[in-house]
């Protein structure tokens, strides 16, 4: 009973004497030891004893006081119930900053040596704890980050290899030249801001997600002779393709050839590019509408293949696909590529907000006129306009309208709106 009464004044923060302190750290009853070593008002030297506790619970609690010292730390860091060192790895990440390998104070010295001992645990889950607080701290200890960088576990190291300001450039360069584990080079092509000599080293590698995380990193500084040979390498490499076309900056003549092997739906990203010279831009559209001549020529040659609806099923999975947020232009123009000519025209139906029946009406006519305003209806960009009128319809490259410098659309908003009423009144 006069523990309990002790007890309940420990719940209500009420000051408790030392004597009374150290008896309740003898208590049998784990509940009694459990609540003091969640008081961070008493000696440190009980808070020492309850670290040696024989309930792993009691072992837990003390470990997440903050009022613990240091060499009781250093006991539950290597403490057999790993969710007492899950524990440590929490409370000690969050004193790493600044700390050295030197440190002469006894109790920041302590604190490196326990940091260094959980970041060896057997256990992943306490590295990995240590890794995700300490990823972005500039100033955590350098070994502990190089030893998590090397971690055999990507989610240890991956967070540090790809956030880490501690990491130097012959950090990352010793790494990659060790063949580090699966992932680990992906994880440093994502850094922000990645330095050429660390970006040459991974495009040398055979690691093909690495080098399409490099390209697609626009921060990433790469040499123009480095692109080049990724473009060579890129032929035979379709994951390459889009961020290459993406890239802030080609190299001279790059975007001619890659023009020449990359997906239907990359030769508009490459034609619309603003940083091309008037040669390059040239060279590009010549291999451009070679290409889409030689894919009429092929489909001319194969059954046409109207659609005349849409199937139930497919405009269920079109609605819902806008729903949740992907029914984008990239979407439809994918379909397009494809040849989905029925998810194409769900997609207008959805995109436009038109009746079924003159969306259809409008592809089986083939009229460029009614599909330039429909898309102008479900405001898609004038490339795509195109593309629609080509592979929707399949209009021959000569009668497809084309959009006017400085204009948005083929047609005046009057015609585009006459248009769109004529197909309403065809829906009735």
């Amino acid at each position: 009973m006069v523990f309990k009464k002790i007890l309940q004044g420990l719940t209500k923060k009420t000051p408790i004497t030392y004597e009374m302190a150290k008896e309740l750290a003898q208590n049998g009853d784990t509940k009694v030891r459990l609540e003091l070593a969640g008081c961070d008002d008493i000696k440190p030297e009980l808070l020492y004893y309850l670290a040696e506790d024989k309930d792993p619970a009691v072992r837990r609690a003390i470990a997440a006081n903050i009022s613990t010292p240091r060499m009781a730390d250093l006991l539950l860091v290597a403490d057999e119930d790993h969710e007492v060192r899950v524990g440590m790895a929490e409370k000690i990440a969050l004193l790493a900053p600044g700390l050295n390998a030197d440190e002469q104070d006894s109790i920041r010295k302590m604190t490196y040596e326990a940091l260094e001992i959980l970041a060896r645990d057997q256990m992943t889950r306490v590295r990995q704890i240590l890794a995700e607080t300490l990823k972005d701290v500039a100033d955590a200890p350098p070994e502990v980050i190089r030893q998590l960088a090397r971690d055999v576990e990507l989610v240890v190291s991956g967070p540090i290899l790809e956030f880490s300001p501690v990491l130097s450039v012959d950090d990352l360069l010793e790494i990659i030249a060790n063949e580090p584990i699966s992932g680990a080079l992906g994880a440093v092509s994502r850094r922000h801001d990645l330095g050429e000599a660390v970006s040459t080293a991974i495009a040398a590698s055979d690691d093909q997600e690495a080098i399409t995380s490099l390209l697609a990193n626009k921060s990433a500084q790469i040499r123009e002779e480095t692109l080049n040979n990724l473009i060579d390498r890129a032929v035979d490499c379709e994951a390459w393709h889009e961020p290459l076309a993406h890239r802030p900056k080609l190299p001279v003549g790059a975007a001619g050839r890659l023009a020449r092997f990359v997906a239907g739906n990359l030769l508009d990203i490459l034609t619309a590019r603003k940083d091309l010279d008037e040669q390059t831009a040239n060279e590009v559209r010549t291999i451009v509408n070679r290409r889409l001549d030689e894919e009429q020529s092929e489909e001319a040659d194969e059954e046409s293949a109207d659609i005349e609806t849409i199937s139930p099923s497919k405009m269920k999975t079109v609605r819902e696909l806008n729903q949740e947020g992907g029914l984008t232009p990239d979407r439809l123009n994918e379909a397009l590529q494809k040849g989905e000519r029925d998810f194409a025209a769900a997609a207008l139906v959805v995109m436009s907000d038109l009746e079924e029946k003159a969306v259809m009406h409008a592809i089986s006519m083939r009229s460029a006129k009614a599909i330039v305003a429909i898309a102008w209806k479900a405001s898609l960009e004038p490339w795509l306009v195109e593309q629609l009128q080509l592979r929707m319809c399949k209009i021959p490259k000569e009668d497809v309208l084309t959009t006017p410098a400085g204009e948005n659309y083929p047609l005046s908003e009057e015609d585009m709106n006459w248009q769109i009423n004529f197909l309403k009144d065809l829906a009735k």
